[in-house]
């Protein structure tokens, strides 16, 4: 096992000789630090942007997770969670502790967490100014400048700058995100890309929390004038933040909740938001966050001589980010902390152009959708995509979950019979046609239906049963064009639609058939399309 003995109070990690070891800076002097070391570049208004190299996402085919006793069974293992032998990971940590020393680090020390009969105090060790800098934005209560001599439960230690070999270290490629459960501790190296920190959090809080009874979700939040309190799931570009950083209601959080038997809580203290083509006029609250001192901006545009941002530039890539604490947003839960959730909206953006624009679930559909965690990725955006295709990543957050899917989406069946919450889907993709030929739904549109729903507009209005999903539709929504609500109407073509909607119920009963119809009860896999 790791044996950790040295000074300069990183001994419990084992970090012997390093250079200067900087403790919980405050945002302006890691500012300082990360433009002398060349890092990063200060732009018009405040923020600071980083460019990320080659890695300008995620690597979720360079994560594992290290099989141990104590988790060994527990563990969903597979493509997402793949296993790394205890023995090379000491091999490859002793790697790292030789890598890092005599180097100057940086520790953040605060937690994760807004409940604190959950909190999880963390540590967070990176060669970086700016790996500290988006660290002390995204989580909570990071102390300034002192050393507290807080015991952490989980530690990351960050390495951009170290490549692995992967016929030493057993690893795919260079890069690495290694989360061993036994030691808590994860290793990141060979990624300048931050979200791998912030995610890698997640999925330990996936795996500690549920021990505990608390449902961990990938999901946004809010709550209205009421108190009424609003989960929003979604994937990446689906508009869960967009939609959850309403101006007329209250945001608890923008990506990470847990739901105990007391209500909902936040995990993080910062949002980790897409900017890509936003504007001051569709995300108001967002756009103003970007513009700010203290913001970290991920591989956006940025005018050398000006510093101007061009928040419509894709020239690094389309996943360009902003993380900037929770406070930037002024109507926010300070607290972090809410009720049950009475709405909890599923949130999907069907570049196949058939999913209705908005429905009600019941139970047993709410549990087959959460299952299937469906959205579309369009043509264009990745290398050889010509024409949409499905992307079922399962609960909402496939690639961060350590236990099973079943795990997750039967404590969320139990908390709607327990608590009565409403589940809505809704389609933000297109409609009229596919991408490509059809329109996307026009945001306005969708705020529109998402505050009917919130605010029980839709409590008594009469629905129609979609004929291929099975989705009870409402007949009219304040404020919406009643033809939207019957996406076959807004095809040129209604064999067309037929045909499309056809397919993708396909898709969806391949998936859940191939990966849960054993798993779950026969009213859930019955809940889905029909035949």
């Amino acid at each position: 096992m790791v044996q950790l003995r040295t000074p300069h109070g990183l001994e419990r990690h084992g970090i012997e000789n390093p250079g200067r070891v900087y403790w919980n800076l405050p945002v302006p002097t890691l500012y300082e630090h990360a433009v002398r070391r060349g890092e990063g570049l200060i732009a018009q208004d405040g923020p600071i942007n980083f460019e990320t190299g080659q890695h300008t996402g995620r690597s979720p085919r360079d994560k594992y997770v290290v099989r141990d006793p104590q988790s060994e069974n527990d563990i969903w293992w597979g493509s997402v969670n793949q296993p790394f032998d205890p023995d090379r990971f000491d091999r490859l940590y002793r790697r790292v502790r030789q890598y890092l020393q005599g180097k100057d680090l940086y520790v953040q020390n605060p937690y994760a967490v807004a409940d604190p009969r959950y909190r999880l105090p963390i540590r967070v060790i990176t060669e970086t100014a700016y790996h500290s800098l988006f660290s002390r934005n995204m989580f909570i209560g990071a102390p300034e400048g002192v050393d507290t001599g807080q015991d952490p439960q989980f530690t990351v230690i960050d390495m951009p700058g170290f490549k692995a070999d992967p016929a030493i270290d057993g690893t795919r490629s260079e890069t690495f995100i290694i989360l061993n459960f036994e030691e808590r501790l994860v290793l990141i190296g060979g990624t300048s890309y931050a979200g791998e920190i912030k995610k890698s959090i997640f999925t330990v809080l996936n795996y500690l929390l549920p021990k505990q009874g608390v449902l961990s979700m990938h999901c946004s939040a809010n709550y209205g004038p009421r108190g009424d309190v609003a989960l929003f799931f979604g994937l990446s570009g689906t508009g869960k933040t967009t939609l959850s950083t309403d101006p007329e209601r209250i945001l608890v959080g923008d990506d990470e909740h847990g739901w105990s038997e007391d209500g909902i809580f936040n995990f993080e203290g910062g949002s980790y938001a897409k900017t890509i083509r936003i504007s001051p006029d569709a995300e108001p609250l967002i756009w103003a966050a970007v513009h700010r001192f203290g913001t970290v901006l991920e591989n956006v545009a940025v005018d050398p001589v000006t510093r101007q941002l061009d928040l419509d530039s894709a020239e690094l890539t389309e996943n360009t980010r902003a993380a900037f604490p929770l406070s930037f947003i002024p109507r926010v839960e300070p607290r972090g902390v809410a009720p049950h959730p009475d709405n909890i909206v599923f949130l999907t953006a069907d570049a196949f152009g058939v999913l209705p624009p908005i429905a009600r679930l019941n139970d047993d559909q709410a549990r087959y959708y959460f299952l299937s965690g469906y959205t579309a990725k369009v043509a264009g955006t990745e290398k050889g995509v010509t024409e949409p295709q499905p992307n079922f990543s399962t609960c909402f957050a496939a690639p961060f979950l350590p236990l099973p899917p079943v795990t997750y989406s039967s404590m969320l069946g139990e908390r709607l019979r327990r608590y009565r919450s409403t589940v809505w889907l809704i389609n933000t993709g297109w409609t009229g046609g596919p991408y490509g030929e059809g329109r996307r739904i026009d945001i306005a549109a969708t705020r529109a239906m998402v505050r009917a729903a919130l605010d029980g507009s839709l409590q008594n209005v009469p629905t129609y049963r979609d004929e291929h999903f099975g989705l009870s539709v409402p007949e009219h929504v304040p404020g919406v064009p009643g033809e939207i609500l019957h996406p076959r109407e807004t095809w040129d073509d209604p064999a067309a639609y037929d045909r499309q909607a056809a397919k993708l119920a396909g898709m969806f009963r391949e998936n859940f058939s191939k990966n849960f119809a054993d798993q779950v009860p026969e009213s859930v896999t019955a809940a889905g399309p029909r035949a």
